[in-house]
């Protein structure tokens, strides 16, 4: 049993030992293992004893790992249509139209994006749909640009990028590169780029390919040798460089000039210079001209603006024109000079105060020398030209309006201008001086009793374009002030018949007469001009009474039927009674006199003749009428219609229209009672009818008729005879008329459209129809009417497309036509003792044509019957080429015969991209 027991302790010891030994290999190779971990290996060399040292005291637990660099300093937004994957190495997936947002950065609508973390990469990419077509191109986005992309690379970090095919919008361009590289300085170097101003900039129209090129966002390109691709199509135009400038703030800049060549006056550079943007509301463009024969020109353009205020524009031109050269016989020099302002203003800004002008003033030559208006046959044929500037103030509180007003009206062919500078005009409103504030009961005889008044004064010139600076303010001017004072009340007699009596009185004043007398010496009247202040005066008054008449009449039954209800004659007839005195008078210190020596002749003896005369002959407002007038005045005015019966309603009711005959037959005329001859009136008569074809078109006939007849006076000069046409058996002499009409026809003139269709036509018209007044400042009618302006857009647009959703074809035209007629007196025929009748008409047309929304054309002509031949015809073709324009003139017959033809870029930027031809100006306008 002994031995047994020591067995079992042998045994027990020995697992002991084996127990310790494998928990001190345990422990040795955990050591081991943390001391490799915390002491990396130097070059694969095995480790010392002093390295083990020196691992071994370490306490790992304390240690901490090293922190890496922090690539993304802010919080990244991000999301995707289909899904998101993020892997645990920092790398992230989005996959259909993806937006991501860090910072000031944005990438959006991409199909595909792919950002790592670590390195603060980013990739996005399109994708190719089911046709085989790109789809999702990212759009990259930051403060400085803006650009779609088929994929690209951008790091947050160093702010650099590499993009392929990129398209950016720069200024009114597109730039379209297939490699780019963005750098930290924010710019975009590229190769194989495209700048184009056509929107459609995937396939343009034309394009500059520039071989390499660098843009600075919203400021400038600048490229490398380019060439100019036309459809497609390269052509041997080729820049070495070039430098396009575009800026969305308002800047100053060059103008580019245009060159050309002129028959009389050589080469030349015209339109250019420098434009000043002085400030957000004006700005001044200043321009020039210059010839090799010594012409040359300025002009000075600027536009103004004040929202909700006034707005306007200026143009002056000082030209030295040179023609030929020096010692050569066709040799001219001439100096012209032109001024343009037009200026309007906002109507809401002041109801009450109103600033307009329209300026258009330049001496004669100067349209005749200014190249630009060459071809222009609308300004070259220009014989009258007018400028006018107004103001107007008024006070709704008393109803006074103060108007201030200034004109000039020149006639090139003779250089004559008349002018008016200013014209200053007072006004009051209705007045009831006798009229109570608070009435009680009936109103009073005299408180009907109404005054106006009104005050004007003007100064004014009429003379030659070269005598007018030197003209003088007393002398060669006309000036002066009238004052009118009317009365008039209006009182029922009878109950039918209005009475209306008025009263009139002018009161002029002047700062000088002219006096007449006989010069002996001279055989001729001498004038003398007085200045200080003097005064003309005159008065007149009137009684009417006017009434209305009503006559029906009922067609027979039996011939017409029951379709004419009734025919209703309105007639008005007014007669009148006025009075003036003979302010000749000397009673009235109006007129005065001179005697005049006649030499004796072979029919009478010599004798003194007494002149009368007025001194204010010649001033603005004339004078006191001589010779005293009592007048009985008549007018007769008809009115016929006719009542028809029209379908009946759904209430089995008759339904009545009204058709005008006669819309209004007037004759009028008077009777002096107090002449001692010739006291008939001349007769005038007017006819308007509305044609039942047409609610637009209107025929207005007038005319004049002579109730005496003709003889001749001493010197055999035909003159009025105190006698009645119709105490011989004749009518009144018919003296002739006028009469001018105008209609047009378009592709709408024959479509029908039913009441509905009209009602819903007014009804759209006054829904649209632009605010005005207060509703412009409720801002739900504002919104409202902004809503229903972009609904109805849309309505027109579906309208315009067919089922298949293609463009209906239309075909637009219009023709207008306008036939004047004149029909009176011409000679005089003393066989029969009466003017024969003459006849003269033309006939103008002018119309537009449109076959396609993109081709224009547009034609004048006018015929002459008394020429017989065309004497002017005009034509102009216009297209629409998307970003191209092309546009011809021609002028084959008239005065200004002559062609022109023009393709340009409609892009301001490049506007000096075009080809243009012309007919020679020397050769085709000959000058008289």
């Amino acid at each position: 049993m002994q031995d047994n027991f020591c067995r079992q302790n042998r045994r027990m010891l020995r697992n002991k030992v084996l127990i310790i030994s494998v928990l001190l290999g345990f422990f040795l190779l955990l050591f081991a293992s943390a001391s490799a971990i915390i002491a990396p290996p130097q070059d694969n060399k095995k480790l010392s004893g002093d390295t083990l040292r020196r691992v071994l005291p370490v306490d790992s637990l304390s240690m901490k790992p090293k922190k890496k660099k922090q690539q993304i300093d802010d919080i990244i937004n991000y999301q995707a249509e289909d899904s998101i994957v993020f892997y645990g190495n920092g790398t992230g997936y989005m996959y259909g139209k993806s937006d991501l947002k860090y910072q000031k950065m944005s990438l959006a609508e991409a199909a595909y994006i792919r950002m790592n973390m670590d390195s603060s990469l980013v990739y996005a990419s399109a994708k190719k749909d089911s046709t085989g077509a790109l789809v999702g191109k990212p759009i990259f986005k930051d403060e400085s640009n803006e650009f779609t992309s088929n994929d690209l690379r951008y790091n947050f970090n160093s702010k650099r990028g590499l993009i392929h095919h990129t398209v950016t919008q720069q200024g009114e361009g597109f730039v379209v590169s297939e490699t780019s590289k963005i750098t930290p300085d924010k710019m975009i170097n590229m190769i194989d780029g495209k700048y184009t101003t056509c929107e459609d900039h995937e396939h343009p129209h034309f394009y500059l390919q520039m071989t390499k090129a660098k843009v600075k966002p919203k400021s400038f390109i600048v490229a490398g040798p380019a060439y100019l691709v036309l459809e497609d199509v390269p052509l041997p135009i080729a820049l070495p460089f070039g430098y396009f400038p575009f800026n969305d703030k308002y800047s100053s800049g060059v103008i580019m000039p245009s060159y050309g060549d002129d028959f009389t006056r050589g080469f030349n550079l015209h339109n250019g210079g420098y434009y000043f943007a002085l400030s957000d509301y004006v700005d001044l463009a200043l321009t020039g001209e210059i010839y090799t024969k010594g012409t040359w020109a300025l002009n000075g353009a600027s536009s103004y603006v004040k929202r909700y205020k006034y707005r306007g524009n200026f143009n002056f031109s000082y030209r030295n024109d040179v023609f030929s050269e020096k010692g050569m016989p066709d040799y001219s020099s001439s100096k012209s000079m032109s001024l343009q302002w037009s200026h309007s203003q906002d109507s809401k800004s002041n109801p009450y105060s109103r600033l307009s002008g329209s300026v258009n003033f330049s001496t004669t030559s100067f349209n005749r020398n200014n190249i630009d208006n060459v071809y222009n046959v609308s300004v070259m044929s220009q014989n009258t030209k007018t400028s006018s500037i107004n103001f107007t103030k008024s006070f709704p509180e008393n109803s006074w309006t103060i108007t201030a007003n200034a004109n000039v009206t020149q006639v090139t062919s003779d250089t004559t201008i008349n002018m008016t500078l200013p014209t200053l005009s007072v006004a009051s409103g209705t007045l009831y001086p006798f009229k109570r504030k608070v009435a009680v009961g009936k109103e009073r005889w005299y408180e009907k009793l109404v005054l106006n008044y009104t005050g004007d004064f003007s100064n004014s010139i009429q003379t030659k374009e070269y005598k007018l600076l030197k003209s003088s303010l007393s002398r060669d001017w006309r000036n002066g002030a009238k004052h009118n004072i009317s009365a008039n009340a209006s009182f029922s007699l009878f109950n039918y018949i209005t009475i209306t009596p008025s009263f009139n009185y002018t009161e002029r004043w002047y700062m000088r007469k002219i006096n007449q007398r006989w010069d002996d010496a001279r055989n001729a009247v001498a004038r003398d001009t007085t200045t200080g202040f003097f005064r003309s005066y005159n008065f007149s008054g009137s009684l009417s009474a006017q009434t209305t008449l009503y006559g029906f009449y009922v067609p027979s039954r039996k011939i017409f039927g029951d379709k004419i209800d009734r025919i209703r004659h309105v007639f008005v007839p007014s007669f009148s009674f006025s009075f003036n005195p003979d302010f000749s008078d000397p009673i009235w210190g109006s007129y005065s006199t001179y005697s005049k020596y006649v030499a004796a002749t072979a029919s009478h003896a010599a004798y003194q003749e007494t002149v009368k005369y007025s001194p204010f002959e010649s001033e603005i407002y004339g004078y006191a009428g001589a010779g005293k007038s009592g007048a009985i005045g008549y007018s007769f005015t008809n009115n016929i219609e006719m009542k028809v019966k029209q379908k009946s309603d759904t209430t089995d009711l008759p339904v009545y229209k009204v058709v005008s005959l006669i819309d209004n037959l007037s004759i009028s005329g008077s009777y002096n009672l107090v002449a001692d001859s010739l006291r008939w009136s001349l007769i005038n008569a007017n006819l308007r009818i509305k044609m039942p074809f047409s609610n637009n078109f209107t025929l207005n006939v007038g005319g004049t008729f002579d109730p005496y007849m003709y003889g001749l006076n001493s010197s055999g000069q035909p003159v009025h005879v105190d006698r009645l046409r119709w105490n011989h058996g004749k009518l009144p002499r018919f003296m002739g008329t006028s009469f001018s009409q105008s209609f047009t026809l378009n592709n709408d003139t024959f479509k029908k459209k039913s009441s509905k269709e009209k009602d819903k036509d007014k009804e759209r018209e006054k829904r649209l129809a632009p605010l005005t007044g207060a509703d412009l400042l409720n801002p739900e009618l504002v919104m409202k009417h902004k809503q229903d302006s972009i609904a109805e857009q849309k309505k027109n647009e579906k309208r315009d497309l067919d089922a298949d959703g293609y463009v209906k074809p239309t075909f637009k035209w219009s023709v207008s036509a306008n036939y004047g007629v004149q029909y009176g007196q011409s000679t005089f025929n003393y066989q029969k003792m009466d003017y024969n009748m003459g006849l003269t008409h033309s006939l103008s047309f002018n119309g537009t044509l449109s076959p396609t929304p993109k081709w224009n054309a547009n034609w004048s002509a006018t015929y002459s019957f008394s020429d017989k031949k065309l004497t002017q015809v005009n034509l102009s073709i216009t297209r629409d080429l998307h970003c191209w324009s092309m546009s011809a003139q021609i002028v084959p017959v008239g005065y200004y015969t002559s062609y022109s033809f023009k393709i340009a870029v409609k892009s301001s930027l490049l506007q000096d991209l075009k080809y243009e031809k012309r007919s020679n100006y020397g050769e085709n306008v000959k000058w008289e």
